[in-house]
């Protein structure tokens, strides 16, 4: 059995990937400075002639020890998976479908936005309701390319 154990979501580690959102880090004060914003926190790509679209996703959450034989990507636009609970998910992405997969588990106050072209498995919450606000390409091309590892991998606890 392939097996695989998730580490904390970091920025420095997930940067070959896409973006971690969080409420960390440099801010400016606004709202009669009631609000802290921080501001442009990743990078969207819609493509040529994609545009920006917001959807609210509804998973079934999953437990650890999680089996996966399927990753994705999409080609044509970056997609940012934004929690609307306080519960922590397992992110996983790989280079490429012949390279290891690496899994990571977000704080419970963190949020992805996956790069153009990065290879990740599904959304999978680890806690009910698994609830996302995604923003995402929407345009008059197909933007996913799938991938079936031969051999399943296991996310064990961390």
């Amino acid at each position: 059995m392939r097996t695989l154990r998730p580490v904390p979501l970091t920025a420095q580690d997930f940067a070959p990937f896409g973006d971690v959102l969080a409420a960390s880090g440099d801010f400016r004060l606004i709202n009669a400075g009631l609000c802290r914003r921080h501001h442009d926190r990743a990078a969207l790509d819609f493509g040529e002639g994609g545009r920006a679209g917001i959807s609210i996703f509804h998973a079934e959450p999953r437990a650890l020890p999680y089996g996966f034989d399927l990753i994705e990507r999409h080609p044509d636009g970056s997609q940012a998976f934004i929690p609307m609970t306080e519960h922590p998910f397992l992110v996983i992405v790989a280079p490429d479908p012949q390279a290891e997969p690496r899994a990571f588990l977000t704080n419970g106050a963190q949020g992805i936005n996956l790069h153009r072209g990065s290879w990740h498995g599904v959304l999978t919450p680890l806690h009910a309701p698994g609830i996302f606000a995604v923003v995402d390409r929407i345009g008059p091309t197909p933007n996913l390319e799938e991938h079936r590892y031969t051999e399943p991998w296991t996310v064990l606890a961390p």
